[in-house]
């Protein structure tokens, strides 16, 4: 579970209640027509840009912005280490016998200890790579999109409410209902795009970069240990993909 990304989301949701709440009634701030209006109608419009696989997919992809676990790059070095000492004093068959809990690093020695040529695993873990991410930049754009989408649903609500209060103005008891849809959709539009859909692009967004970088360090170390190379170049050569603190810090003496 990602703390952050859960105590933001109550946070924004339950700022926006309370000042509600205290302001009134909540039951104010409920209409039905403006709620389809921005929620069913963004989603609506946002199916047109994607196809239907697409569009039920990103649903999945968006619980990484809740549920996915962080790995830490130097934990993947300390692996990636101790796998090419494996390697280097007992052949690349012991490998297999070797547990990886990490599924792309799995994969990638598992190529290895099936004897594939060096520049036929990098391909083949690269396209896995490219997939991934063409997959999380989708999901990505699908809450971009939601985020751009929804104050323009909102906007078309408070259209709709404008035409309706205008055209009953010998009305006075619908002058109240019209107005408040022509508000509401316009408030429910701001909330979802700003307090849902945008915070969760970019939380996406962050977490394809971090899965880049591990993945980049995965396919280096596999391709570091099918070349034979020294566990302490390799080390060294690893630690390229951590921040320069970082490296500082894991460089000092144990």
């Amino acid at each position: 579970m990602d703390i952050a990304t859960l105590l933001g989301l109550i946070g924004a949701f339950g700022i926006i209640i309370a000042a509600i709440a205290t302001g009134g009634s909540i039951g104010l701030f409920i209409n039905v027509p403006s709620i389809l209006i921005v929620i069913v109608g963004s989603f609506a419009v946002v199916l047109m840009s994607f196809t239907m696989r697409q569009f039920f997919g990103s649903f999945k992809v968006g619980l990484n912005a809740f549920f996915n676990k962080p790995i830490n790059p130097s934990d993947l070095i300390d692996v990636g280490v101790e796998l090419a000492q494996i390697a280097r004093k007992e052949g690349m068959v012991a490998l297999e016998q070797h547990e990886v809990e990490n599924p792309f690093l799995r994969k990638g020695i598992m190529l290895c200890v099936d004897g594939h040529p060096p520049e036929l695993v990098r391909k083949m873990l690269n396209k896995d790579i490219n997939q991934t991410i063409e997959r999380h930049e989708i999901g990505r754009n699908f809450f971009s999109t939601l985020g751009n989408i929804a104050p323009a649903m909102g906007m078309i609500g408070t259209l709709i409410g404008l035409v309706q209060m205008l055209s009953n103005m010998d009305d006075p008891k619908s002058i109240g209902p019209a107005m408040a849809i022509a508000l509401l959709t316009t408030l429910y539009g701001a909330i979802l795009a700003n307090a849902f859909a945008i915070p969760i692009a970019d939380k996406l967004a962050l977490r394809s970069n971090e899965e880049r970088v591990n993945r980049n360090l995965i396919l280096e170390t596999i391709s570091a240990i099918q070349e034979g190379i020294n566990p302490r170049v390799l080390e060294e050569l690893l630690k390229t993909f951590l921040p320069e603190s970082k490296r500082t810090t894991d460089e000092e003496p144990r």
